[in-house]
């Protein structure tokens, strides 16, 4: 089966916030994704959906610079990232939230939060982009607020999920890059999570998130990409994914 092509938009059509053409990336000789495709509208939670080793986690690493051999077209804003580095990529806007979290484990809650911190931003129409102080975040994040003070280090390891979140937001971007975030959490902070990135799209925060969790991006994506060994292999709605029982079948079950 060959690779699904997401079309490039034309002229006079909304230009995505995020647009993806032939992405290739490779770990040394080793090919790892081929000629992925996909956009994210503004106010959009795209997922990225697929079994271990798809391609998902290396993706949002090609689109931030952390890949070093990384070839295709990546426009953001209608910029192109494809030789930004890392902390080019985010003073543009893009939040990245890895999967193994990097917090400071020898500084305070609040400390990482502040760590992260950036001006307001606004879109180019002069609209504002959600905006992020301390009380916002606490208020997203009420179990922070109690332990602001606390090591990050003390932490477990869904609470360092959500203050390596919290820590992104402080940087209010454009768009927010969530890799796998019900990984190895509890469940209550699985639904914590949940209610979380909904609360985002209700401020019209974009996302792209990438989740083996079927279930849990169907509760909170607009859309989805479906990867399979570094190729495409469905992009459309999220409902008629999660619908799709053939498709389910052949490309996520265990």
């Amino acid at each position: 089966m060959r690779p699904v092509v997401v079309p490039t938009p034309q002229p006079g059509q909304d230009t995505p916030l995020l647009a993806v053409q032939g992405l290739n990336a490779w770990y040394g000789a080793a090919q790892i994704l081929h000629d992925v495709s996909f956009n994210v509208g503004r106010g959009e939670v795209l997922a990225l959906v697929g079994r271990n080793g798809a391609g998902k986690s290396t993706t949002l690493k090609a689109l931030m610079g952390l890949v070093a051999d990384r070839r295709g077209d990546i426009q953001f804003m209608g910029k192109s990232l494809v030789h930004c580095k890392p902390f080019e990529a985010a003073r543009r806007g893009l939040g990245y939230v890895p999967e193994d979290r990097r917090i400071f484990t020898g500084l305070t809650v609040q400390e990482n939060l502040m760590a992260g911190q950036q001006p307001p931003r606004v879109w180019p129409d002069g609209a504002s982009v959600p905006y992020w102080s301390l009380d916002e975040v606490f208020a997203l994040f009420p179990a922070l607020a109690s332990m602001r003070g606390r090591q990050a280090g003390m932490m477990s390891g869904g609470e360092q999920q959500m203050l390596t979140v919290a820590r992104t937001l402080m940087g209010n971007p454009y768009l927010l890059l969530l890799d796998e975030p019900s990984e190895g959490v509890a469940p209550i902070i699985v639904e914590h999570m949940v209610e979380m990135i909904l609360m985002l799209k209700q401020k019209g925060t974009s996302l792209l998130l990438c989740e083996q969790n079927l279930h849990f991006a169907a509760l909170v994506a607009d859309r989805a990409c479906v990867l399979e060994k570094g190729l495409v292999r469905y992009a459309g709605p999220m409902q008629a994914l999660a619908q799709d029982h053939d498709l389910r079948q052949q490309y996520l079950s265990l």
